[in-house]
């Protein structure tokens, strides 16, 4: 370990006998949760108690006082800033890099003005850059419009400036995401996207600014948005840009993105084009998204489908219907397809909308994949009579997943804009009869059911309160379920009966401290810091990252031990965004007994592969996990990373709803040769 030693009194010749005492000062940072001292830090993090992380701020090792800056960048407390701000002139960067990122993470304005002050101008050597580059994204969680423009029009930046450019993009992306803007940030946004000579970092966040800001570009800017869009060899900057390209009012957007569909050999690219295109005449669209059902690509060809269930006409939906009964098309492919038909159906074509609803009650009955019955659930429901039929069949299933998707059907049918003319003179018996299914939902005790009933009947526009006149059967199923558990259920339900009961509207439920740390799995994960997840697709290997989430890793250890993820589904898998899996129902619903907490280290999702912890809120993850197929920033600081993939990348891109985990298997880290 580097120490530098201070000085506090000239030698003046008297020899080493007469030197005055040295005050050793410790620079180097080593961060090791193995160490006592550091665990009895972490365990204050883990019970969130600011108080006893204050002391640390003084404390003569940088690691421990690091540490403890970081610390409240998961704590979130606002009391902290005034304790932070001195730290920010720490005379260690790693300190006053933890201080910084606090500091945004915790979001008080009045922490702008200390930022920007301790923003090292003079850093003529590029030995601060990343406090500097830290401080900037920091800004953009906390600062004004003012400063947005100030950061924005920073044009002296190098190529070679690689931190401070992607600092000054991530501080316009921040903004962004606060629904500030300014002429100035999209123009410099534009700038750094679509400029050859950027570094990929800096250019990858300012074209996820393009593609989720409110902002537009202004007209002029096509053309470079269209030329990154086609030869950027960073495929996030492409798949950013395509979205970026699909918000923009413009004939040349459209033609660019049919034209570099077929072409873009990243199938991210091609899924985010697809969507790009929704906004664009479907006239145009319709000959290529045709041909693209068929695409090698299973993600591409649901997008594909999606597309027609999203932006179908009423003139093309018996295409759609005969489309979704080819044989050689996937099931997830046809039954978008059957969905697409039986929302966009004439109520008048009869003997077809037939034909579409038996089909989707052949892929209910005889797919051997419950996602896919999950789905045909929600196809069904595109046509509204249907839901005797998925009171009947679906309601009682004994899949979590297809019982839920009953309760989302309802929901569909609820919400139809048409909904009273479609049911004409049997509008009311209709809704009661819903009404009541989704009553019978909360009283069978069911989480996922439940959960999805309280979101629809807690529509104030739907005015279920003149139906449900005594909702106090709602307050019974809370006391009934089993917390922490089921505590997204429990709060999802809290606030429906709040409402309907008439009451003021309380804070969620937040859970006590009920899982402490694992010291010895923690102990585990650096003695075997790499995890293997087998699936039928092929193994993926994670390097586990206990620096950036320790409590997290052990928790992940302890249930790969137990054996606890062997036969857990993938059950969500979002095309370009995440697949997701490790949860004990297989619907995103329920948990073990206990919970975790999130710990939001300075560790960004900027490329794919990384795993994190789904959650229901803050301090609320358990077992469910999710890996991310390319960058997703708008999640960072707030979700857990405890991971990255190391190996299997193309497995994870191959993963659909309802693959299966056979094992999950803790190995040495590798000798790389």
């Amino acid at each position: 370990m580097f120490r530098y030693l201070l000085v506090l009194g000239a030698l003046l010749g008297l020899g080493y006998a007469c030197t005055p005492p040295v005050e050793e000062i410790i620079t180097d940072v080593r961060i090791d949760f193995r160490e006592k001292p550091l665990q009895r830090l972490l365990v204050f993090q883990d019970r969130r108690m600011p108080d006893s992380l204050y002391r640390y701020f003084r404390h003569p090792d940088p690691a421990l006082r690091t540490v403890a800056a970081e610390a409240f960048g998961s704590l979130q407390t606002p009391a902290a800033v005034d304790s932070l701000l001195p730290l920010l002139r720490d005379p260690v960067e790693a300190v006053r890099v933890a201080a910084a990122y606090a500091l945004g993470q915790i979001g008080e304005p009045r922490a702008e003005l200390p930022l920007l002050r301790a923003f090292d101008t003079a850093d003529t050597l590029r030995e601060n850059v990343r406090f500097n580059r830290t401080v900037l994204e920091a800004v953009g969680k906390v600062g004004s419009a003012e400063n947005l423009v100030h950061i924005a029009t920073v044009s002296n930046y190098r190529p070679t400036d690689t931190l401070l450019l992607l600092g000054q993009a991530y501080a316009i992306y921040r903004y962004g995401l606060r629904g500030i803007t300014a002429p100035a940030g999209t123009a410099r946004a534009v700038t750094l996207a679509t400029g050859s000579e950027f570094p990929a970092g800096a250019r990858s966040i300012a074209a996820h600014y393009l593609a989720r800001a409110e902002a537009t570009p202004a007209d002029d800017a096509l053309p470079a948005l269209v030329k990154a869009y086609r030869e950027a060899p960073d495929p996030r900057v492409r798949m950013a840009l395509a979205t970026a390209l699909g918000k923009l009012d413009a004939p040349a957007a459209g033609e660019a993105l049919r034209a570099q569909l077929s072409r873009d050999a990243d199938y991210r690219v091609r899924v985010n084009t697809i969507r790009a295109l929704g906004n664009f005449a479907y006239a145009d669209n319709k000959a290529l998204l045709l041909l693209t059902l068929s695409d090698d690509n299973p993600h591409v060809a649901r997008a594909a489908a999606t597309y027609f269930r999203e932006h179908g006409t009423a003139a093309d939906a018996a295409e759609y219907g005969r489309l979704g009964r080819r044989a050689d098309l996937p099931e997830r492919v046809r039954v978008m397809l059957l969905t697409a038909a039986n929302r966009h159906l004439p109520y008048t074509m009869e003997k077809t909308l037939g034909r579409v609803n038996y089909d989707l009650n052949q892929l209910f009955r005889n797919s051997k994949n419950d996602y896919v019955r999950a789905d045909a659930v929600r196809g069904l429901a595109e046509f509204g009579w249907n839901y005797r039929p998925i009171k009947e069949n679906a309601f009682p299933s004994d899949v979590p997943v297809i019982r839920t998707a009953a309760i989302e059907a309802f929901a569909q049918i609820l919400r139809r804009p048409d909904f009273r003319t479609f049911f004409r003179g049997s509008w009311w018996r209709a809704k009661t009869e819903l009404t009541e299914y989704l009553a019978e939902a909360i009283r069978l005790g069911d989480a996922g059911m439940i959960a999805a009933a309280a979101g629809v009947l807690r529509d104030k526009d739907l005015r279920f309160n003149e139906i449900l006149t005594d909702p106090t059967f709602m307050q019974t199923a809370l006391e009934k379920l089993n917390l922490p558990k089921e505590i997204e259920t429990y709060n999802e339900l809290k606030r429906t009966y709040e409402m309907l009961a008439g009451l003021p509207e309380t804070a969620p439920l937040t859970v006590d401290y009920n899982h402490p740390i694992d010291w010895d799995a923690v102990e585990g994960v650096y003695l075997r810091p790499e995890a293997v997840i087998e699936t039928a697709r092929g193994s993926i290997r994670l390097q586990l990252l206990p620096a950036a989430a320790p409590a997290t890793c052990a928790n992940f250890l302890d249930l790969a031990r137990s054996g606890f993820f062997s036969n857990k589904n993938f059950h969500r898998v979002v095309a370009n965004f995440v697949a997701q899996g490790g949860g004990t129902r297989g619907d995103g619903y329920g948990s073990l007994d206990y919970t975790i907490r999130s710990e939001l280290a300075n560790v960004h999702y900027d490329a794919g592969g990384y795993v994190g912890m789904a959650s229901a809120g803050k301090d609320t993850e358990g077992t469910q996990f999710f890996i991310t197929h390319s960058p997703t920033p708008h999640l960072d600081g707030r979700y857990t990373i405890f991971a990255r993939v190391i190996e299997g990348m193309e497995v994870v891109h191959q993963l659909l709803p309802g693959d299966k985990i056979k094992r999950v298997t803790l190995e040495p880290a590798r000798t790389v040769q």
